[in-house]
C-alpha cells in the first residue's frame, strides 16, 4: 500500500467524526456514512476498501479474513446504506463490486460478524415495516403463484445442480452429527435421521410434500417398504424423479405427481415434508397444517423439516427474494407451531439443527467453485456471480445471523409416538426396538 493511499484512509478515520456530510459531494457523503457504520460493524478481520472517489479506506482489528474490495459505482454507497443485501449483492453480480483480495465468502464473514448492527440500520428498519405492510402480497402464495414461484428456482437445468449437489441431489440441509461427514454422508444420515422419526413399517403409506428430485420417497420406499407418493411443483424435478424411480424399478411403490399439496385428497399413514415450508408463505400456515391433519390416518405422524429464524419475527431477505426464491418466508418456531397447534395436532418432537446449514452450505460452495467454467457454458457470468453470493451469504446466514433449521414431528395422537426420544438414536443405528412395532400396531388397530 502507498503512503498516499494510508494517510487517506488515516486521515478519514481520524477526522471522520468531526466531518459535516453536508459539506461534501453526495457521493463523498454516502462514502462517510458507510465508513462510520463499517467501523462500528467490522468486529474481526480487515476489510480495505477502494471507493469510486479514489479514496482507501481500512476497517477491523487484523487478521484473517483479510479482504479489499473496489467500489466502481459512485452510487453504490448510498444503496448499501439504504438496503445493504440488495445493494451488495445486486453489486457483486453487476461487477460494481470487486473483489481484488480474499474472497467473497470472507467479505460476508466480515460484514455478518454483526448482524444486530446492520438489523438496526435506519435504512433496514424501514425495509421491514414496508415488509410487514405489504405482508398479504408478498409471502401470499395461492396455488397459481406457487407454480410461478417453484418454475423459478426449480426448472431450470438439472445440470446446474449436479454441479454441487450429492449424488441423491438432496437439496435441503444435511446432517452432520460429528461434523467430519462428507456431504454425501451427512445427505445420507439426514435421510436416516427422518425416517426414524417417521415411525416406519412395511405397507405404510407415506406422503412426501415437496419431493425434489425424488430421493428422500425413493429410500423411504427401497429401505422401509413404503408406498410413497411424492409431491412437487416443478415440471423438471417430477421428470427426473419418475425416471429415476423407473430405472431403480421402483415405479410400482413410488409415484411422482406434479400437484399442490391443498389439491391432494387421499389418506396417509405418514406425511414428510423437507425444504417445502419454507415456501408457503405466512397467510398459508394454517392451510398446510389443516393439509396435514386431513390427510393423515387417525393414528398418522407428520415431520416438518424447514428453514426458521429466531428473530422476533419471520420474513424473507430482500435480495433472496427477488433472484433467487420469490414468495419464500423464513418462519419463526413459534408462530410454527402456534399454526401446528391451531390444527388440533399434538406438537411431539422438536429439534433445532443450528450449523449444519452453514456446512451444507460450504460444501455446496466449494463444490460448485470447483465447476465454475462449466456453469459458465450454461448460464453466463452474470448468473454465476448470482449463485456465488447465493450460497455464500446464507452460509454465512446460518453461520453468524439467526437462521437456522428445524424439523417438528407432529401426530393426531398423543400416543402415537414412544414416550422417550430414545428410538431415534436407537433406529438409526439399526437398533429397532421391536416393543415399537408391537405397539404402534395395536394403537393403529385401535
Amino acid at each position: 500500500m502507498s503512503n498516499s493511499e494510508t494517510s487517506h484512509g488515516e486521515r478519514f478515520e481520524r477526522c471522520g467524526d468531526r466531518i459535516r456530510p453536508g459539506r461534501l459531494a453526495p457521493g463523498r457523503a454516502a462514502m462517510w456514512l458507510l465508513a462510520k457504520l463499517l467501523r462500528r460493524l467490522v468486529q474481526n478481520g480487515r476489510l480495505t476498501i477502494y471507493d469510486p472517489c479514489g479514496e482507501t479506506w481500512h476497517f477491523g482489528p487484523g487478521g484473517e479474513p483479510a479482504v479489499s474490495v473496489r467500489l466502481t459505482d459512485k452510487g453504490l454507497p448510498a444503496r448499501l446504506l439504504a438496503n445493504p443485501s440488495l445493494a451488495l449483492g445486486e453489486a457483486y453480480m453487476d461487477g460494481t463490486l470487486r473483489i481484488e483480495a480474499g474472497s467473497l465468502r470472507g467479505l460476508l464473514s466480515i460484514c455478518t460478524s454483526d448482524m444486530d448492527t446492520i438489523y438496526a440500520l435506519p435504512g433496514m428498519r424501514l425495509i421491514r415495516m414496508l415488509d410487514a405492510f405489504m405482508a398479504r402480497r408478498l409471502h401470499h402464495n395461492p396455488i397459481s403463484r406457487s407454480h410461478a414461484n417453484v418454475a423459478h428456482h426449480y426448472d431450470i437445468s438439472t445440470e446446474l445442480y449436479d454441479l454441487f449437489l450429492d449424488a441423491d441431489r438432496q437439496y435441503s440441509c444435511a446432517y452432520f452429527p460429528t461434523g467430519v461427514e462428507t456431504l454425501d454422508e451427512a445427505q445420507a444420515l439426514k435421510k436416516k435421521h427422518i425416517a426414524a422419526k417417521l415411525l416406519l413399517r412395511p405397507g405404510m403409506q407415506v406422503l412426501d410434500i415437496g419431493s425434489g428430485w425424488g430421493g428422500l420417497a425413493m429410500e423411504l420406499a427401497q429401505q422401509h417398504a413404503a408406498r410413497v407418493t411424492g409431491l412437487s411443483l416443478s415440471t423438471e424435478q417430477i421428470a427426473a424423479a419418475r425416471d429415476r424411480a423407473a430405472r431403480s424399478g421402483l415405479s410400482d411403490r413410488v409415484a411422482f405427481e406434479r400437484r399442490d399439496y391443498r389439491e391432494e385428497r387421499g389418506r396417509y399413514d405418514r406425511v414428510v415434508s423437507v425444504g417445502m415450508f419454507e415456501h408457503v408463505g405466512r397467510s398459508g400456515f394454517d392451510a398446510f397444517f389443516a393439509t396435514l391433519q386431513r390427510v393423515l390416518t387417525s393414528d398418522g405422524i407428520a415431520l416438518v423439516h424447514a428453514i426458521g429464524t429466531m428473530a422476533p419475527e419471520g420474513g424473507s431477505d430482500p435480495w433472496i427474494r427477488k433472484y433467487i426464491f420469490p414468495g419464500g418466508y423464513l418462519p419463526t418456531l413459534s408462530e410454527t407451531i402456534a399454526a401446528a397447534e391451531r390444527s388440533g395436532m399434538w406438537v411431539t418432537d422438536v429439534e433445532v439443527l443450528r450449523l449444519h446449514y452453514a456446512e451444507t452450505l460450504r460444501h455446496w460452495s466449494e463444490r460448485f467453485a470447483a465447476e465454475r467454467e462449466t456453469a459458465r457454458t450454461l448460464y453466463d457470468e452474470r448468473f454465476c456471480r448470482m449463485w456465488e453470493f447465493y450460497l455464500a451469504v446464507c452460509e454465512m446466514a446460518f453461520r453468524n445471523g439467526r437462521l437456522m433449521v428445524f424439523q417438528i414431528q407432529l401426530a393426531k395422537r398423543r400416543d402415537s409416538v414412544p414416550l422417550t426420544r430414545d428410538y431415534i438414536g436407537e433406529t438409526e443405528a439399526g437398533q429397532i426396538d421391536e416393543n415399537i412395532s408391537s405397539v404402534t400396531s395395536t394403537r393403529r388397530a385401535s
